[in-house]
């Protein structure tokens, strides 16, 4: 009788033994796989999370990038104005408090679009139309023949020294030059010279 009830004892904690481990192995899976699904979808958020909020910072910092550009001349309030990327001329003339009276107001194209570190000059009325090369941002350089000096003129293609001081003395003589084409009047300027230079000159 005591051998029976040991071995009955002895099943009885088998039993037990084994539905332990299957209790054990059954949760503990359970929480494992949950745990390895788990892992990918929550990483995977947070990458997303992370790309669009490195998107969201570039597009602020392309929004705010800014080139700096120096106004002078004949402006209100000349100096280094501080202008959104891709602003036009007129919009610097804006910043720069806009034209002083004296302005020469049809010199500067103010269409053009501006790059960083530039330096945009607005002449007066009274300023030759040709000033020195990188000073001013223009449409077109033209020379107006009523109004430059010797040196200006000898900057045009065939005029030296002489051939300008010539030009000077008609206009002063003649009370100044009516159209481009009365430059042939001066001596020594034929209509070769004048066919070099037609397309650099004006007058006012």
């Amino acid at each position: 009788m005591k051998k029976l009830n040991k071995t009955a004892s002895s099943g009885i904690s088998l039993i037990s033994a084994v539905f332990f481990i299957w209790i054990s192995v059954f949760f503990g899976g359970c929480k494992v796989e949950d745990k390895a699904l788990a892992i990918p979808t929550g990483g995977g958020e947070s990458a997303e999370a992370i790309q669009s909020a490195d998107e969201a910072r570039q597009a602020v910092q392309e929004e705010e990038q800014a080139i700096y550009v120096h106004v002078c001349g004949a402006v209100n309030d000349p100096g280094v104005v501080e202008l959104p990327e891709g602003s036009r001329a007129e919009a610097a003339l804006e910043a720069a408090g806009g034209f002083l009276e004296t302005a020469r107001r049809d010199y500067v194209n103010l269409a053009e679009k501006l790059a960083d570190g530039q330096k945009l000059y607005f002449p007066d009325k009274d300023e030759t139309y040709v000033l020195p090369e990188g000073e001013i941002q223009t449409e077109s350089r033209l020379v107006d023949i009523n109004r430059a000096d010797e040196k200006t003129l000898c900057e045009l293609p065939g005029i030296g020294s002489a051939r300008a001081r010539d030009i000077i003395a008609y206009r002063e003589e003649n009370g100044g030059f009516k159209r481009t084409q009365d430059l042939m009047k001066v001596s020594g300027i034929k209509a070769s010279i004048y066919d070099k230079l037609a397309d650099k000159i004006t007058v006012e």
